[in-house]
């Protein structure tokens, strides 16, 4: 059966330097009539963080960045926020992102929101990608907001109020075994800064318990909320093309990148944006 989340909140599509055109009813929108490359006004960047909050992950096509440029556009929406895995000599808070026929492992292969393990998560992220396969290697993104307004009443009261324990080591234990990792204490539900709409904020990456039930309680309840969030009315998939460009908004999303492709090469850039506040109980 088909969800039923409650109506969304209409976006404001009220920009002066853009154009928004959305993907999907739910979630994303693919921006034109701007160039990332190069400085952009106080009116462009008040229209991309209009387009964030209405659309809550937007895409750019035919953008040339490279790591100064990509940093640049970063900061103009917030400080970097340096990653738990290691960034680029010359530049810290970006870190690069490359799978190939040596790969083990590629980050971001399984639902998770960025860094939610940090005890301030990063606001966004900002994923440039230059170098692609032939065919696949696409990225989806999900709604938290639908898939909070999809839970019957009666869970989202029985969730109101629980916090969730977010471990590093599960999403990046099998990078680097014997590294130490953050581990953070957030509300289960939480309520968006700019929005003010409630947020389901667990995750298959980094979420490891519930903490205010008995373990098997905890276990059986994330499993369920887990597989919720995969749900496909939730989501929008984004195909990838040479110099294109993401913007998500880590607090009322989760997204996956898909492994479809090895051993061709995928590569790109990343940057993450710090958070003013942090994960506030929903109110």
């Amino acid at each position: 059966m088909a969800a039923n989340p409650k109506p969304a909140v209409p976006p404001s599509q009220s920009y002066q330097t853009i154009t928004a055109d959305r993907l999907t009813p739910t979630i994303g929108a693919v921006i034109s009539g701007i160039d990332l490359s190069k400085p952009l006004s106080e009116q462009q960047i008040a229209d991309l963080n209009a387009a964030i909050a209405d659309h809550q992950v937007i895409f750019f096509r035919n953008q040339s960045l490279d790591p100064p440029s990509l940093k640049r556009v970063g900061q103009y929406f917030g400080e970097l926020q340096i990653h738990a895995l290691q960034g680029l000599p010359d530049h810290p808070e970006v870190r690069k992102l490359q799978a190939d026929a040596n790969s083990k492992h590629v980050a971001g292969e399984e639902w998770h929101t960025d860094m939610s393990c940090a005890t301030i998560p990063p606001m966004g992220s900002i994923l440039y990608l230059h170098t692609l396969p032939t065919m696949g290697g696409d990225t989806v993104f999900a709604s938290m907001y639908a898939a909070y307004e999809a839970l019957s009443d009666r869970m989202k009261a029985y969730l109101e109020g629980l916090t969730a324990t977010h471990d590093g080591k599960l999403a990046f234990g099998r990078f680097n075994p014997d590294g130490k990792f953050p581990v953070a204490v957030h509300p289960v539900i939480r309520t968006h800064p700019v929005t003010g709409r409630k947020v389901l904020f667990v995750n298959k990456g980094f979420t490891a318990r519930i903490n205010e039930v008995p373990d098997a309680e905890s276990a059986a309840i994330l499993q369920f909320l887990f597989h919720h969030c995969e749900n496909a009315y939730f989501q929008v998939r984004f195909r990838w093309e040479p110099h294109s460009v993401a913007f998500w908004d880590n607090r009322c999303t989760q997204h996956l990148a898909i492994w479809d492709y090895y051993p061709q090469l995928r590569s790109g850039f990343r940057v993450q944006i710090a958070d003013k506040g942090g994960p506030k109980e929903s109110a």
